[in-house]
Order: C-alpha cells, then sequence, then structure tokens
C-alpha cells in the first residue's frame, strides 16, 4: 500500500543535511581529499620521485658538483701525479680565461655557429614534417628510414662519411662540381659550413619526426577550414599549424641549443681537433685542449662552468619570453 511504501522508505534528508553530509565525507577520514593528499600527505610525490631523484643526483648534480669544484682548484699535471698539493685558486682560473682573447674568440664563433646549427635544422626538419603530410605512403616510409638511419649514426661515423664526400683527392663532391682537388677544410668558413651540413644532417630527423606526430595530432577540419579560406602553405604554417605545435617547437628548439651549443665529435674529427691554428675551435674543443693537451684540469673545468651558464640562461631567457606571450609550459 502507498502508506506502508512510505513507512518503509528511508526519510530523504532536505537541502541542508545533504551539504553537511557531504562537506563531512569530504573532510573526514572515508573520502579522498586534495588537502589530506598534499597537507599531511604531501611526502607521497617525493616518495615515489626518490628513486629518479637519486639516480639525477648520482649522475648530473654530483659532477656538476665535481666540474664547479675543480674549477676553484689549481688543479693541473703536477697536482694529478701527487707532485704537488693542490691549493684553492678562488675567481683565478675565470680570471685567467676572461683575460685570454682566445677564450672570447671562441666564445663568439660558438654562439654564431650554434646559432646557425639550430636554424638550420629547424627549418630542415620542420620543412621536411611538412613535407610527410603531403606525400603518399611509399614516399613518406622511405623519407622516415632514411632520416632515422640518419639519426642513428654514431657522430664519429657520420663525420668520417662526410669528410670522404668531401675529400679533396678521393671524394665525389669535388668530381661532381667540377673544382678539382679543393680543400673544404682548410678554410676557416668553409670548415665550418662542412660541420654544420653534418651537424643538421644527423639532427633534423629529431625535430622532423616530433614536428610530424604534433601534425597529425591536429585536427584536420582545421587545416581545411584555412585552405578554404584561400591560406596558402606558409600562411597556414605560419598562422595556424606553429602557433598550435608551439610546445612541441620549444622542446625540439632546447634541444637543439644544446646539442648545437656543445657540439665536440664533428668539430674534432672533421676539422682535426680545431682547425689550423685552432681557427675552428668551439667551447667544448676548447675545452678539452686546455684540460687534456695542456693539462690544464681546472682552466678546462672553469670552461664547462660557464658554458654551463651560457645554457642555463638561453633556457630559462626563452621559456620567459614564452611564458610573457602567454603560453602555457
Amino acid at each position: 500500500m502507498p502508506g506502508e511504501v512510505a513507512a518503509d522508505r528511508p526519510a530523504s534528508p532536505g537541502p541542508g543535511a545533504s551539504v553537511r553530509k557531504s562537506a563531512s565525507g569530504w573532510r573526514g577520514g572515508g573520502g579522498v581529499s586534495g588537502g589530506s593528499r598534499f597537507g599531511r600527505g604531501g611526502w607521497r610525490p617525493w616518495f615515489y620521485l626518490a628513486p629518479a631523484l637519486v639516480v639525477l643526483g648520482a649522475l648530473l648534480l654530483y659532477p656538476i658538483y665535481q666540474l664547479g669544484l675543480i674549477s676553484f682548484l689549481r688543479y693541473t699535471q703536477a697536482q694529478v701525479s701527487g707532485g704537488e698539493p693542490t691549493t684553492f685558486e678562488g675567481f683565478g682560473n675565470y680570471r685567467t680565461l676572461f683575460a685570454d682573447d682566445q677564450f672570447w674568440q671562441v666564445l663568439l664563433a660558438t654562439l654564431v655557429f650554434a646559432a646557425a646549427c639550430v636554424v638550420s635544422t629547424l627549418a630542415a626538419g620542420c620543412a621536411l614534417a611538412v613535407l610527410l603530410t603531403r606525400v603518399r605512403a611509399v614516399p613518406r616510409l622511405a623519407l622516415m628510414m632514411a632520416a632515422l638511419g640518419a639519426w642513428a649514426t654514431p657522430a664519429v661515423t657520420g663525420s668520417t662519411v662526410w669528410l670522404f664526400l668531401f675529400d679533396p683527392d678521393f671524394g665525389p663532391v669535388n668530381r661532381v662540381l667540377g673544382i678539382g682537388d679543393h680543400s673544404w677544410t682548410y678554410g676557416r668558413y668553409s670548415a665550418f659550413a662542412l660541420v654544420l651540413l653534418e651537424v643538421v644532417w644527423c639532427s633534423f630527423p629529431f625535430v622532423m619526426v616530433t614536428v610530424y606526430a604534433g601534425i597529425r595530432a591536429v585536427p584536420a577540419e582545421v587545416l581545411e577550414a584555412a585552405a578554404l579560406d584561400g591560406a596558402s602553405q606558409w600562411r597556414i604554417w605560419r598562422s595556424v599549424l606553429a602557433p598550435l605545435l608551439r610546445p612541441i617547437l620549444v622542446v625540439v628548439t632546447i634541444q637543439s641549443v644544446i646539442w648545437d651549443f656543445k657540439v665536440f665529435t664533428q668539430i674534432y674529427v672533421m676539422t682535426n681537433g680545431g682547425g689550423i691554428a685552432g681557427q675552428n675551435l668551439v667551447l667544448n674543443v676548447y675545452a678539452y685542449q686546455k684540460a687534456f693537451a695542456a693539462s690544464q684540469y681546472s682552466l678546462g673545468s672553469a670552461i664547462g662552468v660557464v658554458m654551463l651558464v651560457i645554457l642555463l640562461a638561453v633556457t630559462l631567457v626563452y621559456l620567459r619570453l614564452l611564458r610573457r606571450q602567454g603560453e602555457e609550459l
């Protein structure tokens, strides 16, 4: 009967009781709340991150600490062999380094060379990523396999192959161009250009694959609408794709800056240790020469610290500019 059903049914609480119950459940021990998770249990995220932090500390922080420590000491072959005691020099190694005109020349050359490599790598990678979206399956697969093959090639092997291609006596490039026994590594700018081509060749696949994956994630309707409005391919890239892919472009740009600023193998192999009279030196090779060729380990460590500071500054400034433009990172 209706009366019996109503009597058996539990009385439904009013709106105020409902609010009080939910608030009680949210704050009680039975509910899972953001306050209990990040307030009293704020250690939990750090507990889960602890193994990774320990590994990073062992592999990254400790070497950086040792690098900075040696840069403040007098540490040469005499100290390594135990013939002289290690002494604290303070900023003496940095004063010696900054007073050296060659250091500033190498720093300028490194900045210009790294900037050219980054711009060229991003341009080639983005252009080929767009091309991958325009070709059919078979050419796309062939281009992807060729690019991944270049990416997987060790830097020493790639540098040796490029040296052979541009060899003045047996290289096929000189024969095709008909320029005889021209030496590409003799001149300063031609040697830098040759190394730049090799760096771009082994670096653009990362940019191409990453940007291509980002383009494939963009809804097709957005690109079709831009094409129907009469936008050219360049306008679609500049006004549609680039803003949507900005977080991805941030990652590949920072990675390229770090990789290209600390290029070592290509310069060392292709210019035989820095070129004639050190005309093709970059900071990484310059630090190697100071530390191991001249046994001035403290000066080499000081150069490494300067490189670390420059990379951190460039990365932080770049991220700050993006945040000022309202980009979420």
